[in-house]
């Protein structure tokens, strides 16, 4: 069961409550350049992002944040933004009204904004920007830029306990961090901010930091939390790294918005990372996002370039054709299951369960390819126009099934 949270509402997307689990994404634009941010934007909320981060670093970003948004408003693009501060947000917001005006959240990271009395000061001012402009704030706390003073605070009350109740480096950094969130709560309200204004995260780079972390944290409080393994990596290892640490917290119900932090690969779509938060919703059962491919990993007995090549063709085309569906209005083919099997063993069965299922022949079986529709055995193909004949079939179901 989802642990209840408050419900906090970020421009025109609630966060925690009675809202499904959330997907963000970050740009990897240079901010000040309105128009290539922009289209990310724009990119990534078509994949399926529902809030979009960037950075505001310096003066340049802060002054583009407008034209950002009245890009984004012309193209009828109403996903909520967000600005990333560090070091100097207080700053930054004070001084041009209208970036705070135009962002639907900010996130402060209470281990930069300054050392001491300057680190009061500077997170009061960024907290009396958002009251003064009614912005949610995410307090977010990352392990590679903690705030020292707390976890040096930590390491000394540890030091002088018994040996045996001392604790780890490692989990004197899971206090730290969730210490450090409280802490920045408690005097976010002080100064005024609601309790349904604040979203948190603590965020590791290491999955089991990471998990412990959440889970302290969500035994404390009850504001949202956004998930996310910070510095992921890339390809399968930031993929899987990311979907083991949300999985098992989502499973325990903890989580309100989730981000896989990938790097991309060079010259590859920053949509990747939406992808796999969308794969683990999906799989997880908490949201139906994606139409679902059901293919085999393949064997000795299957035509292993033919099959791969189909099922590979299927899989693009449907994550093309999802965005398309979904302007259409098109409602409930997000659960529409699609078989692309490679031989007689599990073909026919796997393909009956699916909604449209392909069972293609294997090595040395009869080269036909029948096609199944909710169980019922409808068509053969065969020969090179297979890819483009269930495609045709595909939409014909969608259509047919979930259009108006």
């Amino acid at each position: 069961m989802r642990k209840k949270t408050v419900a906090v509402m970020v421009g025109n997307v609630g966060i925690g409550g009675e809202n499904p689990v959330r997907i963000q994404s970050m740009t990897n634009t240079l901010t000040a350049d309105a128009e290539a941010t922009a289209a990310q934007i724009m990119e990534l909320h078509e994949a399926g992002s529902e809030l979009v981060r960037f950075t505001v670093k310096d003066e340049a970003d802060a002054q583009a944040v407008p034209l950002i948004k009245e890009k984004l408003l012309k193209q009828g693009c109403a996903v909520p933004i967000v600005g990333d501060f560090h070091y100097n947000g207080h700053l930054l917001l004070t001084k041009y009204p209208s970036c705070a005006q135009s962002l639907d959240k900010f996130r402060i990271n209470p281990g930069n904004v300054g050392v001491g009395e300057h680190h009061d000061q500077n997170f009061a001012t960024f907290i009396d920007q958002a009251i003064k402009y009614d912005k949610p704030v995410r307090i977010g706390v990352n392990a590679g830029s903690k705030d020292q003073s707390i976890f040096e605070r930590l390491v000394q009350e540890n030091a002088v306990k018994p040996s045996s109740a001392q604790k780890t480096g490692q989990q004197l950094v899971v206090d730290a961090m969730v210490a450090s969130c409280l802490e920045s709560v408690k005097m976010a309200e002080q100064l005024g901010l609601p309790h349904h204004k604040m979203v948190l995260s603590v965020k590791v780079s290491k999955v089991p930091e990471m998990i412990a972390a959440n889970r302290q944290l969500a035994a404390l409080t009850d504001l949202p939390l956004h998930l996310g393994v910070t510095e992921a990596g890339m390809g399968i290892k930031g993929a899987v790294a990311s979907a083991t640490g949300l999985s098992v917290l989502l499973a325990e119900g903890i989580g309100d918005t989730i981000r896989t932090s990938l790097t991309p690969s060079p010259g590859s779509s920053r949509m990747e990372e939406v992808l796999v938060c969308q794969q683990v919703l999906q799989f997880l059962g908490l949201r139906h996002l994606l139409p679902t491919v059901t293919s085999c990993p393949g064997c000795g007995r299957t035509n292993s370039s033919v099959f791969q090549e189909i099922a590979k063709q299927v899989t693009e085309y449907l994550l093309q054709q999802t965005p398309l569906w979904r302007k259409k209005g098109y409602k409930g083919f997000e659960m529409m299951t699609v078989a692309v099997m490679g031989c007689i063993v599990n073909g026919p069965g796997e393909s009956k369960e699916a909604n449209i299922g392909l069972s293609l022949p294997g090595t040395g079986e009869d080269p036909l390819s029948p096609v199944y529709m909710d169980g019922e055995r409808i068509a053969t193909l065969s020969g090179n126009n297979r890819i483009a004949a269930f495609k045709s079939m595909i939409e014909e179901y969608v259509e047919s099934h979930y259009g108006f």
